[in-house]
C-alpha cells in the first residue's frame, strides 16, 4: 500500500507542472483566481446555514418585536437566497475560470506522449501493441479529467469545507461541537474508504467474469459457421454460461456489499447527527440556545453529508484513474533509443553516396543478424541486396533509415556518420516504396500529399500521372478524394503500391529505397510496378532490397546475402557465370514460374 501511495504521489507530481506552467502568466493567473472563486464559494456554503438560523430564531415565538416578525425575516431570507445564489455563482465562476487549465494540462499531456510514442525506437512499438498503447492514452486522459474534475473540486474543497464549519461551530459554541462534527465526518470517510476497498475485490470479479463471457461470445459468433458444422451450439451456450454464473455470483456479493455501505454510512451520519442535537437540546433547555442554533448544528452535519455521498465511488474511480494516469506518465520515463547527438547538423546530400562499412548488427547481442557488411552504392548507382528469408535484408533498411543504431562500423551518406546528423534530415533524404503500403484512412489525395506538406493539388496529379495512377483515380466516383478504407483496403496491391510510388516521386528525395516493392504483386501487375519504379529511379541514388531476383537483374551491382554476411557480389550475368549462390536461387525461382504457368 505504501508503495501504490507513493507511485501515485509521484504521479500528481508529474500533473502539476501542467497545472502551474511556467510559460503562461494568463493560465497561473486563472488557476489563482479559480482558487480563489473557490474558496469565497466555500465561505458562502459555509454562511448559508447562519442565515438560515437567524430567520429561524426571527420567526420564533420568542421573538419580543412583532413589526421585527415582519421585516427582520424577509431581510434573512434574502440574504439566505442571495448566499445560495453567491455559492453557485463562485462555483460556476470557478468552473470558467479552471477549465482552460484543465484542458490545456490535458492537451499538452496528451500531445507530449503522442510525441515520445514517436520519437520511441522500432524495437518499443514491435514490442508493443498500437491498439493498447492508444488505449492508455485515451485512459489517462479520462483519468486527468477524473482527477480534476472530482479530487482538485470536490473531495478537497469538501475537506477544506469541513474545517470551516469546525471553526464555526466552536466559534458559536463550544469544542464539542466541533469535535463531533469532525469525528463523524472522519469516521464516516474512514468507513466508506475501508469498505470500498473491501469490495473492490467483488467489483473485479464481475469485470473479469464480465470480459470473460464478452470474449467467449464474440469468438463464437466470429465462429459461426465452425460452432454449425460441428453442432456445439449447446456447448458454446454452456461455456457462456459459465461466465455468466460467475458474474452473477461477484454482481450479488457486489451488490450486497454496497447495502453494508449504505447501511454503515446512515448508523455513523445519524450518530453524529443525535450527538450534536442532543447536544443542542440540552443548550436550549439550560438557556443557552436557541431553536435556530439547535437547526443549524443539523443542518451543517447534514450539508456536509451530502458531497461525501457518492464517495466510495469516487475513491474507487480516482484510485482507478491514478492508476491510468500512472500507465501514461510511465511512457514518458520510456528513453528513446536513438536519439540525436547535441547540436546535431542536418545532413547535407550532394552526391547520394550511400556507404555500409564493415557493420554488424543484432536486435538481440545474442542473436546476430548482420556480419561485417560492407558496400556502397554511388550517385546515381542503382544496388540490389538479395538473399533468402531472414538473410537481414530488410534490416539494412532500417539501418539506412536509422530505426536502430549498429552495433559495429558505420552508415554513411556523402562521407556523413548517420549518428551525427538529425534524424529528421536523414529521412528527409530517402523515400522509400515498401513492401506492404499502409496508407492512411484518408482520400487518395491526402495519401499522395503525404509525401510533402503543403503540396500543391498540381503537384499531387503530376505525381499520380508519373506513378501511372492518375487515370485510374479520375474514374472513381470522388476522384482525388475517394477514401481508401483503414490501411488503404478499398485498393488492390497495384493501385496501393502506385499510391505509394506518387508519394514517394512527390517528395523529390536524392535516395530511393525500395524494399521488396513488388514481392506480393502478380507477375503482370509487378512488371507495370517496376517500369514505373525505373522511370522513378533515373537520375537517383538507389538501393533496392528484393526476393524474386528477375526484378534486379538490371541493377549495377548485386549483393547476395545469406546469414546476416555477404557471399557474392556482381552483376547480373557474372553471378550466373559464377554458379554461386546466386545462380542457385535464380534456377529455383526459374523453375517455380515455369511449373506456376504450367
Amino acid at each position: 500500500m505504501t508503495e501504490a501511495l507513493r507511485r501515485q504521489g509521484k504521479t500528481l507530481r508529474t500533473l502539476v507542472p501542467y497545472l502551474w506552467p511556467r510559460d503562461s502568466l494568463e493560465l497561473r493567473t486563472r488557476v489563482v483566481l479559480a482558487m480563489a472563486a473557490l474558496i469565497a464559494a466555500k465561505l458562502a456554503n459555509v454562511s448559508v446555514p447562519l442565515f438560515y438560523k437567524d430567520a429561524v430564531d426571527a420567526l420564533s415565538p420568542a421573538a419580543a418585536d412583532a413589526a421585527a416578525v415582519l421585516v427582520v425575516p424577509v431581510a434573512l431570507l434574502l440574504a439566505y437566497g442571495g448566499a445560495r445564489v453567491l455559492a453557485v455563482v463562485f462555483q460556476e465562476l470557478r468552473e470558467i475560470l479552471f477549465v482552460k487549465v484543465a484542458q490545456r494540462a490535458i492537451r499538452k499531456v496528451a500531445l507530449e506522449t503522442f510525441r515520445h510514442l514517436h520519437a520511441l525506437s522500432l524495437r518499443f512499438h514491435l514490442e508493443r501493441q498500437t491498439g493498447g498503447l492508444s488505449r492508455i492514452i485515451e485512459r489517462g486522459v479520462k483519468g486527468i479529467e477524473f482527477v480534476l474534475s472530482f479530487m482538485l473540486f470536490n473531495i478537497i474543497p469538501t475537506l477544506v469545507e469541513i474545517l470551516l464549519v469546525c471553526a464555526v461551530l466552536w466559534g458559536l459554541f463550544n469544542i464539542w461541537f466541533a469535535l463531533i462534527t469532525f469525528a463523524t465526518i472522519s469516521a464516516y470517510i474512514a468507513f466508506t474508504l475501508i469498505v470500498t476497498e473491501w469490495r473492490l475485490k467483488y467489483r473485479r470479479q464481475m469485470n473479469d467474469s464480465d470480459t470473460e463471457a464478452n470474449t467467449k461470445a464474440i469468438d463464437s459468433l466470429l465462429n459461426f459457421e465452425t460452432v454449425k458444422y460441428f453442432g456445439a451450439e449447446i456447448h458454446e451456450a454452456d461455456r457462456y454460461d459459465t461466465s455468466l454464473q460467475r458474474y452473477e455470483a461477484a454482481a450479488i456479493r457486489s451488490i450486497a456489499s454496497l447495502s453494508v455501505v449504505n447501511v454503515g454510512q446512515g448508523l455513523v451520519i445519524a450518530a453524529g447527527l443525535v450527538a450534536v442535537m442532543y447536544l443542542a437540546a440540552q443548550g436550549m433547555v439550560a438557556g443557552e440556545m436557541s431553536i435556530g442554533d439547535f437547526v443549524l448544528v443539523n443542518t451543517y452535519l447534514i450539508q456536509l453529508y451530502l458531497p461525501l455521498n457518492f464517495l466510495g465511488f469516487v475513491y474507487r474511480q480516482i484510485r482507478q484513474s491514478l492508476t491510468d494516469m500512472e500507465d501514461m506518465f510511465s511512457m514518458l520515463d520510456v528513453p528513446a533509443e536513438i536519439r540525436d547527438v547535441q547540436d546535431a547538423p542536418p545532413l547535407q546530400v550532394e552526391d547520394g553516396r550511400i556507404e555500409f562499412d564493415n557493420v554488424a548488427f543484432g536486435y538481440d547481442p545474442r542473436r546476430p543478424i548482420l556480419k561485417g557488411v560492407s558496400f556502397s552504392v554511388p550517385k546515381g548507382g542503382t544496388i540490389a541486396i538479395v538473399g533468402p528469408s531472414g538473410a537481414g535484408k530488410s534490416t539494412i533498411s532500417r539501418l539506412l533509415f536509422r530505426f536502430y543504431d549498429v552495433s559495429e562500423g558505420a552508415v554513411r551518406i556523402d562521407g556523413q556518420d548517420l549518428k551525427s546528423v538529425t534524424q529528421a534530415s536523414l529521412r528527409d533524404a530517402i523515400g522509400i516504396v515498401p513492401q506492404d503500403t499502409v496508407l492512411f484512412n484518408d482520400t487518395v489525395r491526402y495519401n499522395i500529399a503525404y509525401g510533402r506538406a503543403g503540396a500543391s493539388m498540381d503537384a499531387v496529379r503530376r505525381a499520380a500521372r508519373l506513378a501511372q495512377i492518375d487515370t485510374f483515380i479520375e474514374q472513381l466516383p470522388d476522384g482525388y478524394e475517394t477514401t481508401v478504407g483503414e490501411r488503404g483496403l478499398k485498393l488492390s496491391g497495384g493501385e496501393k503500391q502506385r499510391v505509394a510510388i506518387a508519394r514517394t516521386i512527390l517528395k523529390d528525395p536524392p535516395i530511393l529505397l525500395f524494399d521488396e516493392a513488388t514481392s506480393a504483386l502478380d507477375t503482370a501487375t509487378e512488371r507495370e510496378i517496376q517500369a514505373s519504379l525505373r522511370d522513378v529511379s533515373k537520375g537517383r541514388t538507389t538501393l533496392i532490397i528484393a526476393h524474386r531476383l528477375s526484378t534486379v537483374v538490371d541493377a549495377d551491382e548485386i549483393i547476395v546475402l545469406e546469414a546476416g554476411a555477404i557471399v557474392e557480389r556482381g552483376r547480373h550475368e557474372d553471378l550466373l557465370a559464377a554458379g554461386g549462390v546466386y545462380a542457385e536461387m535464380w534456377q529455383r525461382q526459374q523453375s517455380a514460374a515455369e511449373e506456376s504457368d504450367d
